[in-house]
């Protein structure tokens, strides 16, 4: 029988990981180690490991653990890990993709609906005992697109056409998708922006997508359409975002990503006009732990067994 392969569980909450892996009955096929986010592995830990699971990693580490194979991001992003420039050429990345599908559609629509129904004023109201009326505005015929129609994408099309709202988006390789009306390139991103009611933004983080909706792109969007971000913050021009809100050429924007987080306390966001500030809120839920771990152990699986893993990042692509 083959050695019993190495594995360092890098984060906080390494239970629901450890449970999975005996729970597949991979438990004797590896030796498990716990490390807090705040701590840096010890030089038998560098030395040793062969699969890593981690939120990320400092630079100058992974060059340091000349065993180690394969890395598991606890993200769908890793634009942090493809940052550092001595990421070993030989190491394979795998993401977190795919594992926010309950949750991020969910908070998407919530948005939506937040913007839509007059909750917040009414509850607002409510602390002055204030009988206050507002008409709820229908969803039913409303434009969503969907720039980045990826599974997150795909489930929020499934949830908006329930609600007989219109959905569509670009995605890299264009193609029919259920529930969405038309699947545009990214080169007709204009087309989404002129008829959307509501643009959300599910694009990872690439030099392609840097600033990628900007002062011209805004000005592409209906005066009354509001931009949702749960992608990444990078795809903004903040500039050009505070401009369009401030003099009111769209109707609003819900951010759940920034450049910087948590956002400084003095960053303009938080006193734009008609801007609502979400503290990353998108993907997490209480029970992401136990579906990434799924996610896990199906990679480490395949890892022993010498098979090819799941979501493997393309360095060449940013995702």
């Amino acid at each position: 029988m083959p050695e019993p392969a190495r594995i360092l569980l890098w984060t906080d909450t390494p239970g629901p990981y450890a449970e999975a892996i005996h729970a597949a009955g991979l438990g004797p096929r590896v030796v498990i180690e716990t490390l807090a986010r705040k701590d840096t592995p010890n030089e038998a830990q560098m030395a040793e490991t062969e699969a890593l699971v981690a939120w990320g990693a400092p630079a100058g580490l992974l060059p340091r653990m000349p065993r180690l194979r394969w890395a598991q991001a606890l993200t769908a992003g890793v634009e942090s890990w493809l940052a550092q420039p001595d990421m070993p050429a030989g190491l394979t990345l795998t993401c977190a993709r795919g594992t926010h599908g309950d949750s991020m559609p969910e908070n998407i629509l919530g948005g939506i609906f937040h913007i839509t129904k007059g909750y917040a004023a009414i509850a607002e109201a409510q602390k002055s005992s204030e009988w206050k009326r507002c008409v709820a505005t229908p969803l039913s015929g409303k434009v969503l697109g969907i720039l980045g129609l990826g599974a997150i994408g795909a489930e929020l099309a499934r949830l908006a056409s329930a609600l007989r709202m219109e959905v569509i988006g670009t995605r890299r390789t264009p193609s029919p998708m259920e529930h969405v009306s038309e699947v545009l390139p990214p080169e007709r991103t204009d087309e989404v922006l002129a008829r959307a009611d509501f643009v959300v933004l599910l694009l990872p983080a690439t030099p392609q997508t840097e600033n990628y909706i900007n002062a011209e792109r805004l000005a592409r969007m209906k005066p009354d359409a509001w931009l949702l971000n749960f992608g990444r913050g990078q795809a903004i021009a903040d500039a050009d975002l505070i401009a369009a809100l401030t003099e009111k050429r769209i109707g609003g924007a819900i951010l759940d990503v920034f450049r910087e987080e948590p956002l400084p306390a003095s960053h303009p966001f938080w006193t734009t006009p008609g801007l609502m500030v979400l503290p990353h809120i998108g993907g997490m839920h209480p029970e992401r732990d136990r579906v990434v771990a799924q996610l896990l152990t199906e990679n480490l699986t395949r890892f022993l067994d010498g098979q090819p893993l799941r979501e493997v990042v393309d360095p060449a692509r940013g995702y």
